[in-house]
C-alpha cells in the first residue's frame, strides 16, 4: 500500500471495544510506527443516541454498516459488530470486494466463514487481519502467523475463554456453586445477559478453531469441533479434583496426527502445578508446540476495552506498513477443511465420580465393571461429603481409548448402587 499521511478508518460497533478502539485513536493519532495520522471518519452501531464514553457528535454516523464499509471516506474498514450473520458478514464482504483492507475482532465470523472471506480478500488484493479474534490483547494469532511460520506446530492448547476461567477459579476460591458464581460474574459484567456462548463453550470453540486453521494451514472448520461447557461442572467435582491434585479448567486443544486434525474445547483435570492451572481469574492462557522449537507459552487479558482495542490498532498498524501474508498461512485457494479425527479411536484419561448408596460391595462392584470394560484404575478417592446424598466414589482411569471409557461408564451406570449417573470429566493431555 501507498505511504500516507492520513489514514482514516471507518468503525462499525461501538460497544465495549468499538469505544476503546477511539478512545486509543483519540489518545495516540500516530500509534502506528511511521505510518502517519489515523483518523476515524465513520461509525456505524446499532443505536446512535447510545450512552457512550466517547463523543461521536463530530464523527459521520452511518446507519448502515454496509454503506460505511463500501463508502470512499475511509482507507481501513474496522468490524466489531460480532456474530457470524447479518450485518457484520455483509460489510465485511462488501468492504473486501472493493479492495479494501478490513480489521475485526469477529471470532464468529471468522471461525464460521473464514475460507470464503479469506477467498475472497484474496481476490481483491485486500488485507483481512483478526488478531483481536483470539486472546484481546495477547497476540496469539501472530505468535501463529507469523513467529511459527519457520516450524511444524503440533499441538495448540489453552484456556481460550476468560468468562468461564473466572467462575471456575471464584468456584473453588470462594466455595459457591456455579450458578451463584455465574450471577455474581453476571453484575460484575464478565458475563453477558445471556451467558450461552461463554459457558457452552462455543466461544472457545470459535477461538480454538481460528488457531487450529493458522497452525496447521487448514480451512477453519468450526462444525467439525467437538465442544462442552462448564455449566455441568459442580462444586464438589472442583473440591475433589484439588483433592487428587487437579484444577478443573475449561481447556481448548487443537492438535495434529497421521489421522487427522482434532478441534476440541471441555472441561479437563489439569494438575495443580501446571501452567494452566496457575492461570486464575479472567486470565486466558495459551501453550504452542512445534516440532523444532518445543514449547512456547502465552498469558494475558483475553478481553476488555483496553487489551481487544490495542489489538485492534496493531493490525491497523499491520495494514498502514504494508505487511502483506496469506490470511490462513495458504493461499485460500489452497485451503481445504481440516479432517477430524475419529473420536471412537482416540485415546484418554478421564476423571470418573460416582454417587452411591454406602453398603458392602459396591466398591468392588465399580471395580468389576472397570475391568470388565478393560480400563485400569490410577488412582481411587471414597471421602464422604456433608450434605451429599450418597457416598461419593472417585477414580481416575489409566489411558484407555473413548470407546473403552464409554463402555466402563455404560456399565457403571447399570449398578443398583449408584444413585446417579457417573460424572465424567477429561484429564487434560498436555
Amino acid at each position: 500500500m501507498k505511504k500516507k499521511d492520513v489514514w482514516r478508518i471507518g468503525v462499525a460497533g461501538l460497544g465495549t471495544v468499538g469505544a476503546g478502539l477511539l478512545e486509543l485513536v483519540s489518545r495516540r493519532p500516530h500509534f502506528a510506527p511511521g505510518g502517519g495520522l489515523v483518523s476515524v471518519t465513520g461509525v456505524s452501531a446499532r443505536n446512535r443516541a447510545a450512552k457512550r464514553s466517547v463523543d461521536i457528535a463530530a464523527i459521520p454516523w452511518f446507519d448502515n454498516p454496509v454503506d460505511l464499509a463500501r463508502s470512499t471516506d475511509n482507507d481501513i474498514f474496522v468490524e466489531l459488530i460480532g456474530g457470524s450473520e447479518g450485518p457484520a458478514k455483509a460489510a465485511v464482504e462488501a468492504a473486501l470486494a472493493m479492495g479494501k483492507p478490513v480489521v475485526t475482532a469477529n471470532k464468529a465470523l471468522i471461525a464460521c466463514h473464514g475460507a470464503k472471506l479469506a477467498a475472497l480478500a484474496e481476490a481483491n488484493g485486500a488485507t483481512l487481519l483478526f488478531e483481536a479474534a483470539v486472546m484481546g490483547g495477547t497476540p496469539a494469532v501472530k505468535m501463529l502467523r507469523e513467529a511459527m511460520v519457520g516450524d511444524e506446530v503440533e499441538l495448540v492448547a489453552g484456556i481460550l475463554n476468560g468468562t468461564c476461567n473466572y467462575i471456575l477459579s471464584e468456584m473453588e476460591a470462594s466455595g459457591r456453586d456455579f450458578r451463584d458464581v455465574l450471577a455474581d460474574a453476571q453484575r460484575l459484567g464478565y458475563a453477558e445477559a445471556d451467558p450461552t456462548t461463554d459457558i457452552g463453550g462455543f466461544d472457545a470453540g470459535h477461538k480454538i478453531t481460528i488457531l487450529a486453521a493458522l497452525a496447521f494451514g487448514c480451512a477453519p472448520t468450526y462444525p467439525a469441533a467437538e465442544v462442552e461447557g462448564i455449566d455441568q461442572v459442580e462444586l464438589l467435582d472442583i473440591r475433589l479434583a484439588k483433592d487428587l491434585g487437579y484444577r478443573i479448567k475449561l481447556v481448548a486443544t487443537a492438535s495434529r496426527s497421521a489421522g487427522g486434525v482434532s478441534v476440541r474445547v471441555h472441561p479437563a483435570l489439569t494438575p495443580l502445578d501446571h501452567p494452566l492451572a496457575r492461570a486464575g481469574g479472567a486470565l486466558n492462557a495459551l501453550f504452542i508446540e512445534g516440532r523444532t522449537i518445543g514449547r512456547i507459552f502465552i498469558q494475558g487479558p483475553g478481553a476488555g476495552a483496553g487489551p481487544t482495542a490495542a489489538a485492534v490498532a496493531a493490525d491497523i498498524a499491520d495494514v498502514i506498513s504494508g505487511a502483506v501474508r496469506p490470511v490462513f498461512q495458504a493461499p485460500a485457494t489452497t485451503l481445504e477443511p481440516f479432517i477430524p479425527i475419529d473420536q471412537s479411536r482416540a485415546t484418554g484419561r478421564a476423571y470418573i465420580r460416582l454417587l452411591v448408596k454406602d453398603e458392602p460391595g459396591v466398591i468392588a462392584a465399580v471395580s468389576e465393571s472397570l475391568a470388565d470394560a478393560g480400563v485400569s484404575i490410577d488412582s481411587f478417592l471414597q471421602k464422604s461429603v456433608e450434605g451429599a446424598d450418597g457416598v461419593p466414589i472417585v477414580l481416575t482411569t489409566h489411558t484407555a481409548p473413548e470407546a473403552v471409557l464409554s463402555e466402563a461408564v455404560r456399565r457403571m451406570s447399570a449398578l443398583p448402587a449408584l444413585l446417579a449417573p457417573p460424572r465424567v470429566i477429561r484429564i487434560a493431555r498436555i
